[in-house]
């Protein structure tokens, strides 16, 4: 994780280029420990992109691999770990923008989409895949139901299928569209636009807009972690992850 919060803007960049900045337990913590400190630093906006051809690719292999070993009450902690990092973001007191480079796929969906502004490059590709590995994208589902809608989001968390940036603006995860190579640049043009506004008020424009959601948000939550950890214990997650590292189509069970 690199990390710049030294300016009135703050970057955050995801630096696993080798790995397609894959989350890992390891990302996951370092990007909240990055958070916090914007948070307490002089900055004013926060943006957040990846080092190399990806944004961020989903959950490490290694980790997804090591996850069908781990015990119930790991699989909730993880969970819980998890749905602090979305809510973070969702809620974060600073407005936050996310300057999307490349792929931004299950996890990494949900930490491009959840900033106030999502920037991206036309090359850019999105997706929540968890079902074609026999997973439940439980803890992003209720951040994207008031993101873009009951009917896009059975259709987006259902089929698993990779869309475009194009099509991400028209239904409403991505705020723009620019040239590949520009995302950042224009990620700062946003910011400077929008410290011309009183901080004070997009402070507590944000505040107001997070406390509209928060009961709902709460309770689904909840439900989402617990789901979240159910689901690894599987035998069609089992059964996924295994296809997916052995590159084989699954053979899935139902149960």
């Amino acid at each position: 994780m690199l990390l710049d919060d030294s300016g009135a803007v703050a970057r955050i960049t995801l630096n696993r280029p080798e790995k397609r900045n894959a989350i890992s337990y390891e990302l996951i913590d370092d990007l909240l420990a990055a958070l916090a400190a914007c948070e307490k630093s002089d900055a004013e906006i926060v943006i957040i992109t990846g080092a190399g051809k990806a944004f961020c690719s989903g959950m490490d292999l290694d980790n997804l691999k090591a996850i069908t070993s781990r015990t119930h009450q790991e699989n909730v902690k993880d969970s819980q770990t998890m749905a602090r990092l979305f809510r973070t973001i969702y809620d974060f007191p600073k407005p936050t923008i996310a300057a999307v480079n490349g792929a931004a796929v299950a996890g990494g969906c949900g930490i491009a989409t959840l900033c106030d502004f999502t920037i991206a490059s036309r090359e850019a590709k999105f997706g929540y895949t968890e079902v074609k590995i026999g997973f439940l994208p439980a803890i992003v589902s209720t951040f994207l139901l008031l993101q873009v809608g009951e009917k896009q989001a059975r259709d987006l968390l259902l089929t698993g299928r990779i869309i475009s940036a194009d099509e991400a603006q028209r239904i409403g995860l991505v705020t723009e569209v620019v040239e590949p190579g520009t995302e950042v640049a224009r990620a700062q043009a946003l910011a400077a636009q929008l410290m011309e506004n009183s901080p004070a008020s997009v402070r507590a424009t944000k505040a107001l807009l997070s406390d509209f959601a928060k009961r709902k948000l709460d309770d689904q939550n909840k439900i989402a972690v617990d789901e979240n950890a159910r689901i690894r214990t599987t035998k069609d997650f089992r059964e996924g992850v295994t296809s997916f590292l052995e590159k084989r189509k699954p053979k899935w069970t139902g149960k």
